[in-house]
């Protein structure tokens, strides 16, 4: 029988992506899921994964999740910026990475395949421009999403240096069909909802499916010591916004959120869930974010294994198409043909 491949975060969006295409290439996958994770981005395929019950800060049921196991797919992550989930964000997206870097090291993991973020970079309003030679700088700019990511990172560049064979892909803004109430998918509800305002600022985006086979294209290879941003984009928000609006036939935002609107905005929904308890549509560091302008270099990922990115555009309008699908269904979770 064949060593399976790890796979962290399996039920989720990236994951599961990552799942079907390890399955389409022929490799035993072996799968980590929580005990209520929903299964729906693997409708069909689940059957074909040695699912484990297991969470990457349990470190005992992680020990015995990597048995026998010489590749790791880590996808697993907590993405959020609110601050009530700081600790356990912290938790998941370092102690977890540390935890299974740990036992990687311990169990002579042969490839281990961390998925980073752009927000990993160190972004500052002084640079613009990234690339993955930039370091990482401390700054009023950074989420504590983005500290966790770059703090998770620090601990796959240790394993690498305790001599882990390591590769991290940092990939932008990831689209496509997944759960549209989380997630880039969720751009296509609120627009379909009728979202009337539209950051002004700039960011990457990239094809989930092509993130998904950038990473086993990696797996397969030697290459170690190496990390890649992930984008095939750099777009304005309001023209992301407008071809979201335009693939699934709804009007685009009209009002413009400059970074006065942005500042006023995150202090309103501050205080309605202080007198409301309603979760807030935006809190201060997506608000700052929308209206910050980064571009993202891509050259590095393109001059390895002669990979070419799907255009944004033909992303959003497949997307688009499935989320108008899933609408006649009560908004099914779908996922994108391979």
């Amino acid at each position: 029988m064949k060593e399976p491949i790890l796979v962290t975060g399996g039920t989720g969006f990236l994951g599961a992506y990552v799942i079907r295409i390890l399955l389409s290439k022929g490799y035993s996958v072996r799968a980590l899921r929580r005990k209520n994770s929903p299964m729906d981005l693997l409708a069909g395929q689940e059957g074909q994964v040695e699912w484990v019950e297991a969470d990457i800060t349990d470190i005992v049921a992680l020990e015995d999740s990597m048995q026998g196991v010489k590749r790791v797919m880590h996808c697993a992550a907590m993405v959020s910026f609110h601050p009530r989930d700081v600790r356990r964000m912290m938790q998941v997206n370092v102690e977890g990475t540390a935890n299974l870097i740990n036992l990687s090291l311990e169990m002579g993991v042969e490839r281990f395949i961390h998925v980073s973020s752009i927000a990993a970079i160190g972004r500052t309003k002084e640079r613009p421009r990234l690339d993955e030679t930039c370091k990482w700088v401390q700054s009023g700019g950074n989420s504590q999403y983005a500290i966790s990511k770059y703090l998770g990172e620090q601990e796959a560049w240790r394993g690498h240096a305790e001599g882990l064979p390591v590769a991290i892909v940092n990939p932008a803004i990831i689209l496509g069909s997944g759960f549209w109430e989380q997630g880039s998918a969720k751009f296509f509800k609120q627009i379909n909802d009728g979202l009337k305002f539209s950051p002004v600022g700039r960011s990457g985006f990239v094809d989930v499916r092509d993130v998904a086979r950038f990473m086993t294209l990696l797996l397969e290879s030697d290459i170690s010591g190496e990390r890649y941003i992930l984008n095939a984009e750099n777009i304005l928000y309001r023209d992301f916004f407008k071809m979201v609006a335009q693939s699934i036939h709804a009007k685009t935002p009209p009002i413009p959120v400059t970074p006065f609107l942005a500042e006023v905005a995150w202090r309103v929904e501050w205080l309605k869930e202080k007198l409301l308890g309603k979760d807030p549509l935006v809190t201060k560091e997506t608000a700052r974010s929308s209206v910050s302008t980064f571009y993202y270099d891509n050259a590095k990922s393109c001059s390895v294994f002669d990979f070419k990115y799907r255009p944004l555009e033909q992303t959003i309008r497949e997307t688009g198409a499935q989320f108008l699908q899933a609408k006649k269904k009560g908004l099914e979770p779908l996922v994108l043909g391979l």
